[in-house]
């Protein structure tokens, strides 16, 4: 038996990036930073931020598209994929993503000014699907990395 499962509770580095495949399937992706805070030998504190690529597939994704935006601190729950692409030159690139099976918004939100309804502070949104098995050629671009 194994397991893959990934836990982050972070902030959102920019704004969902959406996109549909020819059979309207949704996908996102967005970079989330995690800190760990700690204080070093000489007593100073010291913070390390790590930037996780999260991916999100069907309904989650529709719903990060509406409701997650840039700085929002999201509870992401998903598992570890590791796959290699080639870029538009032709270099193998490689790349770590973290596929969310279920998301908690914890930012605080209202109404919005555009008269959408908002999903409240510790609203849970689990995706309930599995991810499809043709998107191994989707290759993020190159601004998609947060450093």
């Amino acid at each position: 038996m194994s397991i893959n499962k990934v836990i982050l509770l972070g902030n959102v580095g920019k704004d969902p990036e959406v996109k549909y495949l020819d059979n309207n399937l949704a996908f996102c992706r967005f970079p989330l930073a995690t800190s760990e805070n700690y204080t070093n030998k000489s007593g100073e504190k010291v913070s390390n931020t790590e930037w996780h690529n999260i991916t999100m597939w069907r309904r989650l994704a529709e719903i990060a598209e509406k409701y997650v935006k840039k700085g929002d601190q999201l509870y992401i729950e998903g598992r570890i994929r590791s796959r290699a692409y080639d870029d538009k030159d032709g270099n193998k690139r490689y790349v770590t993503e973290i596929v969310a099976d279920n998301m908690q918004l914890l930012s605080k939100r209202g109404t919005s000014t555009d008269g959408k309804e908002e999903i409240s502070a510790g609203a849970a949104i689990e995706n309930n699907y599995t991810q499809p098995e043709s998107v191994e050629n989707i290759s993020p671009a190159a601004d998609d990395l947060p450093f």
